[in-house]
């Protein structure tokens, strides 16, 4: 592999005592300096716009095999915020209960002040095992992502007297398939069922959550709406899944690419076939689709912060969304009715299918930057649950 060093730093000061490197698959190489935890990790690498959130980025399922580059330049004003305040049993600000990215990558981390904080940004990434990136320009680093495309790299964060060099970099990065080969929806899904209940104990119905990842966010607004609901292993089948007898069905967000998630596809398409009121986000929106005979391909550099627009086809009206992903859906053939859109770039951010109960977005309802702006959406789908009880 012929390496560029783009920046190189001999004589950076490193508050950490830590040194790091990114080397991308392009062969160019960022130094800089480490926080967190020392090691080498490999995985795809993105970024998100996104000013605040990093608590619920960095845990967030989808983001399991990739390195996550933060464009806002500084991480950490706030800290780490205490686990104790919580919501139907779940972490308020948290959307599972780890660190899923394989590294980060901030231009600047910065100590926190902040009444809720528990513990810096460095100590939680060092607790957790996972190298921080820190003195780098993401803005250049941003810049080449957007121009080429995401590509698989290597984040590596080493003591400054104790220098790997690049040879075990190149050699991580050629023993990894690639993340669009890499089953991560079987390293985030549950191994057996989870039942969560509402606080008050009480429940209207039962739905059943494939959960291929799921963000807790999501499952806060189906608690709220007074659901019991039941994380199914991804990759069950809909038998098992029916045997809780619910009222509908929810597939969820997840990391990696959903032409791996077979057995997923042909159980969403038996539950639209029964008649089963469905919802699908994210990974699930993807899903659904396939299941219905549209097709899906790998944006350039996808969609990742909190801050992105989409259209109503149906009113006109635009709406800010949270999103995460890497893979867009393409309708044309399947008789199905696009719903949101990306103004931007055009690409499908949900749909509908005629006659059917099925709601499909590949936003995130839950997040609601605005800060309600698309909760109305879950609403949307407990009516349509209702209506099929």
């Amino acid at each position: 592999m012929e390496i560029t060093v783009i920046h190189r730093y001999p004589k950076l000061r490193c508050p950490r005592g830590m040194r790091s490197r990114i080397l991308l698959s392009r062969g160019v190489v960022f130094e800089g300096c480490g926080f967190g935890a020392p090691g080498i990790r490999v995985g795809e690498i993105v970024f998100t716009t996104g000013m605040v959130g990093y608590p619920e980025s960095l845990t967030d399922p989808s983001y399991r095999g990739q390195i996550l580059v933060i464009t806002h330049p500084l991480v950490g004003n706030y800290g780490v915020p205490s686990r104790a305040r919580r919501r139907h049993g779940l972490p308020l600000h948290y959307e599972s209960d780890r660190i899923q990215v394989e590294a980060l990558v901030v231009a600047e981390e910065t100590r926190p002040s902040h009444w809720e904080s528990v513990e810096s940004l460095h100590d939680w990434l060092r607790r957790e095992g996972v190298p921080g990136i820190s003195r780098v320009d993401t803005r250049l680093l941003v810049s080449m992502i957007r121009e080429k495309g995401v590509e698989m790299a290597v984040a590596a964060v080493f003591p400054e007297d104790q220098d790997p060099g690049l040879e075990p970099m190149v050699e991580a990065l050629e023993r990894h398939p690639g993340y669009d080969a890499v089953d991560y929806v079987a390293q985030v899904s549950p191994p057996r069922p989870v039942e969560h209940w509402p606080e008050n104990g009480r429940a209207r119905g039962t739905l059943a959550l494939y959960d291929c990842g799921v963000k807790y966010g999501i499952l806060r607004e189906l608690l709220d709406r007074g659901f019991h609901v039941v994380r199914i292993p991804c990759g069950w089948s809909l038998d098992k899944a029916l045997s809780y007898d619910p009222w509908g069905l929810v597939l969820s967000n997840g990391p990696g690419n959903p032409l791996l998630l077979e057995g997923m596809i042909k159980a969403a398409g038996a539950a639209v076939e029964q008649g089963l009121p469905v919802l699908g986000i994210c990974l699930g929106h993807q899903l659904l689709a396939l299941a219905l005979g549209a097709s899906v391909y790998k944006m350039k550099y996808g969609h990742r912060g909190h801050n992105k627009p989409v259209k109503n086809l149906d009113t006109g009206e635009c709406y800010v969304t949270s999103q995460n992903h890497g893979y867009a859906v393409n309708l044309e053939g399947t008789g199905l009715k696009p719903w949101f859109v990306n103004p931007d770039d055009s690409t499908l951010e949900g749909f509908l299918l005629p006659g059917k109960p099925v709601v499909a977005v590949q936003f995130h309802p839950e997040a609601s930057p605005g800060p309600w702006d698309l909760g109305w959406v879950f609403d949307m789908y407990s009516d349509m649950v209702d209506r099929h009880a």
